[in-house]
């Protein structure tokens, strides 16, 4: 039988005997010591006057005397174009319509050094209009290196640090006409290596590899105004080429790329002796291009020339 006021189920009792604790919140220097300590900086910018009231972790970041009075002109200059440009855009919405955003922004310090910047911004009003900008600025350049260094490492192939064929399919065959991102797009030429089978029969696929990466590596030297190079199968890489006076040139710079290729590879006291077939594919349109389309007709090319061999 239970006793009145209590609970005896498996959670047990869950009444408290006697008066509620009362709640303290920290003050404002507790609550700024733990900010500082964990690395943030708080803003404030008066939309008036643009001036800039800081603490001094964002003049650390920033790189910033701590005696400056810095005004946000000078500020915005430090970063680059694209930040810029992102930052105004969200700061302009945020100020019309009362609210904030957030931003991760490249800065580059008056003494040259590059920093990552966090920033979450909060509009304040006063009798309803815009009146203040405030809130945190954080250093993240380490989390975007690491990020960075990670990204680079989903995105290469191992063996001849050219793009790899998820790159190739995200950024090229999978983009829609709407999001594509290599334009203007001029050509795709692919390339694949002649006789690589035979070396890996007879010296190993160590061999292999080795011709691989030295073929990755003359691709980007024949190609360096490739909007991408990337190895797309075992043998068989990407050149996607912009549209610009040099397209032109392109049957010529395959000819000399292909000449290249064909230079033997010295392995271990060997010379590996290969050869590569292409196929090409133009862009019908430099901005709005059919992107599998292009891959089928040069495929098809590759596999005449290879035949022809």
């Amino acid at each position: 039988m239970g006793v009145a006021g209590h609970n005896f189920g498996i959670g047990g009792p869950d009444i408290c005997v006697g008066p509620a604790p009362a709640l303290v919140e920290p003050d404002s220097q507790c609550i700024t010591r733990a900010v500082a300590r964990a690395g943030v900086g708080v803003f404030e910018c008066d939309l008036q006057s643009e001036t800039l009231c800081w603490t001094r972790n964002i003049y650390d970041l920033f790189g910033i005397d701590r005696s400056a009075r810095p005004h946000r002109t000078e500020i915005v200059a430090l970063y680059d174009e694209a930040s810029r440009e992102t930052l105004d855009r969200l700061r302009s919405r945020a100020i019309e319509r009362r609210t904030g955003f957030t931003l991760d922004a490249r800065i580059t310090r008056p003494d040259g050094a590059e920093r990552w910047v966090q920033i979450i911004a909060q509009v304040e009003t006063e009798r309803g209009r815009a009146a203040r900008l405030v809130g945190t600025k954080l250093d993240i350049t380490r989390q975007r290196t690491e990020f960075e260094a990670l990204q680079q490492t989903a995105e290469r192939d191992s063996l001849t640090g050219l793009a790899n064929r998820a790159v190739f399919q995200q950024r090229f065959l999978d983009a829609s006409r709407s999001t594509l991102s290599l334009r203007p797009l001029g050509a795709l030429v692919l390339l694949d290596v002649d006789g690589f089978k035979q070396i890996n029969d007879r010296y190993g696929h160590a061999a292999g590899d080795a011709c691989l990466a030295q073929f990755g590596q003359r691709i980007q030297q024949c190609f360096p105004d490739a909007l991408m190079v990337a190895r797309i199968g075992g043998d068989e890489f990407a050149v996607l080429m912009p549209s610009d006076r040099n397209l032109q040139r392109l049957p010529s710079r395959i000819a000399a790329a292909i000449a290249l290729l064909r230079m033997p590879v010295a392995w271990n006291g060997h010379l590996l002796e290969a050869g590569a077939s292409h196929g090409v594919a133009l862009a019908h349109n430099a901005i709005s291009y059919d992107a599998e389309d292009m891959f089928l007709h040069a495929d098809q090319a590759l596999y005449v020339a290879k035949r022809a061999r």
